[in-house]
């Protein structure tokens, strides 16, 4: 009867699948069941746990460095709206990757967060019956925290406070005081504030403030440092931050001219250039008149013209006092002319169109009296000619250079020598001649105004490379990727080992394969053929020897089979022990 159970389950059940599966699985011992059924079901727990883990949504810092009203508002905020939040490690506030943004203007819209201080919306909500003071402190309060949102604006700041002292109004004139203001920034780490953003952040504030003057503005930083007072040699020397970055942009130019021309030649890291620029920014105006010595008379220009002519003639009595004095004269005698013609005194012809024994001149008209008579005339010209004037006017623009220093250091140039070891050589001195005249060239060298140029030629150090960023092994992405993979590469090697050491062979031993199937039939005929021969090997040894009992002829006998058969005796040993077998 046993062995025909054993060839029966040795072939492929017949039925439905439900049979099939309960035949399979009575196949595996109680041991081999229980196992079997812990390893299914954990198999199950990790695969569902892996999806549901794997469906998380990715997380992404929507806010960090929260105090604790704005991180308790932000979290009933998001709690109302039923948004999935949690804390980082670092105390930073995350929410889903993808809605990060979405989240962001909501709160935005709803003034959070509010940085720990309150603007002009705290004017939106006055009581009834405010008191003016009250009213004057929360305008007050309401300046301070605009301020300050306006600072932290900047992209170097990460936090910034405002206090405004506003002195009460006073009618009289001498007890008037002006407000002042304290400002106190928080830098990221690793920055900081130049002396321009410093003054833009100075003059902010005081223009903000009725009447009061950027020297009333004290800054401050995280750590006490004053900063308002920060002044570099050029502001020391009076320039203010425009002139200073003119200064910078004027030698940066210079220094792109240089590289560029050295560039091609020597590579990128083979040279060092700097450049120091003297700009001029005096403003001068001057006003000068001068006169030069004048033209030749035919090319002087006439300012006036005056002309002055007198004659005079005497006519008083003359002769020898007595009585022929008193006599009248005797008629003038005078000899015959031509028309339109006359004689002057002394022989000399008079003017055409003069009438004989008459004087025209200098606008005077009178008779001669006689040969030899006096006559007195003057004649007096002034000329006043134009002066030879130049007025110049000029006015001379700022921001000239008055001296330009450049400094350039080349590196010996690589190569190899005879063993074939890396060497350093010096650059021959005609190219280092070349190098200095294009240089010269390049930044504009002006020999007159006092320029000068040092280029040096000397083998670079190589310094180790100082690298302030984290380690890959630091990096917090890194090591949320890594944490990531670990994770599934344990569940990984647990799902092969449950399936390698338990799933799988209790698989083997639940379906066969044909030729298993084959060989389990035959060792199954086997067995029960040696189950047979044992038997009767009992039953004929019984028979002879009746009742006699002889243990030791049995013994003898089942080592005798065993030596013969040992596969065969080892089945039967299994039979018998049934379920307890391993």
């Amino acid at each position: 009867m046993a062995a025909t159970t054993e060839t029966t389950a040795g072939n492929a059940p017949a039925g439905n699948p439900a049979e099939r599966l309960r035949d399979a699985f009575n196949r595996l011992g109680s041991q081999q069941k229980l196992v079997f059924i812990v390893a299914i079901a954990a198999l199950i727990a990790i695969v569902v746990g892996t999806i549901l883990w794997s469906r998380q949504p990715d997380w992404k810092t929507l806010f960090s460095n929260l105090n604790e009203k704005d991180g308790g508002t932000i979290v009933t905020a998001l709690e109302q709206q039923n948004i999935p939040h949690r804390y980082s490690d670092n105390g930073a506030l995350q929410v889903p990757a993808d809605r990060v943004h979405d989240i962001r203007l909501k709160l935005a819209s709803q003034g959070l967060p509010r940085g720990g201080m309150v603007g002009f919306e705290l004017m939106e909500n006055q009581k009834f019956g405010i008191s003016q003071f009250a009213e004057q402190v929360n305008y007050q309060r309401g300046l301070e925290g605009e301020l300050a949102r306006t600072i932290q604006s900047i992209g170097a700041v990460q936090a910034a406070r405002v206090h405004l002292a506003i002195p009460k109004p006073s009618v009289f004139v001498r007890e008037e005081q002006k407000p002042t203001a304290s400002v106190m920034l928080n830098v990221y780490a690793g920055r900081s504030l130049d002396s321009g953003q410093i003054a833009g952040i100075t003059h902010l504030v005081s223009s903000s403030v009725p009447q009061l003057p950027a020297t009333n503005v004290t800054v401050i930083d995280q750590s006490g440092t004053l900063l308002s007072q920060l002044k570099s040699k050029l502001t020391e020397a009076g320039l203010d931050a425009a002139q200073v970055k003119y200064v910078r942009e004027v030698e940066s130019s210079i220094i792109r001219r240089i590289e560029d021309i050295l560039k091609p030649m020597l590579g990128n890291e083979n040279y060092k250039v700097q450049v120091a620029a003297d700009i001029d920014f005096s403003q001068s105006e001057q006003t000068a008149e001068s006169y030069r010595p004048n033209s030749t008379p035919e090319t002087t220009a006439t300012r006036s013209r005056q002309t002055n002519e007198s004659a005079s003639v005497n006519q008083s009595a003359g002769g020898v006092p007595g009585a022929l004095t008193n006599q009248p004269p005797v008629p003038a005698t005078a000899p015959l002319t031509q028309p339109g013609t006359g004689t002057a005194p002394g022989g000399q012809p008079g003017k055409p169109g003069d009438a004989q024994g008459r004087l025209d001149a200098a606008g005077v008209t009178a008779p001669l009296n006689g040969v030899g008579q006096p006559i007195n005339t003057s004649k007096n010209a002034t000329v006043n000619f134009e002066l030879d004037k130049t007025i110049r006017h000029t006015k001379q623009g700022m921001g000239d250079i008055r001296r330009l220093s450049a400094a350039i250091v080349i590196n010996h140039r690589k190569d190899v020598d005879k063993n074939g070891q890396p060497v350093n050589k010096p650059l021959p001195e005609a190219e280092m001649k070349q190098i200095n005249e294009l240089v010269r060239e390049a930044m504009g060298f002006n020999k007159e105004r006092g320029d000068s140029i040092s280029v040096a030629n000397a083998p670079f150090t190589v310094g180790e490379k100082n690298d302030s960023s984290a380690p890959i092994w630091k990096d917090p992405e890194n090591i949320s990727l890594v944490k990531d993979l670990l994770k599934y590469l344990l569940i990984a090697l647990i799902v092969a080992f449950l399936f390698k050491k338990v799933i799988q062979p209790s698989l083997k031993t639940m379906f066969p394969s044909p030729e298993e199937r084959r060989a389990a039939a035959a060792e199954n005929a086997a067995n029960a053929a040696t189950h047979a021969r044992v038997a009767g090997a009992y039953g004929a040894q019984a028979g002879e020897e009746g009742s006699v009992d002889n243990y030791a002829g049995k013994v003898q006998k089942a080592r005798d089979i065993a030596q013969a058969d040992p596969k065969a005796v080892a089945n039967i040993i299994k039979d018998w022990m049934g379920a307890n077998a391993t």
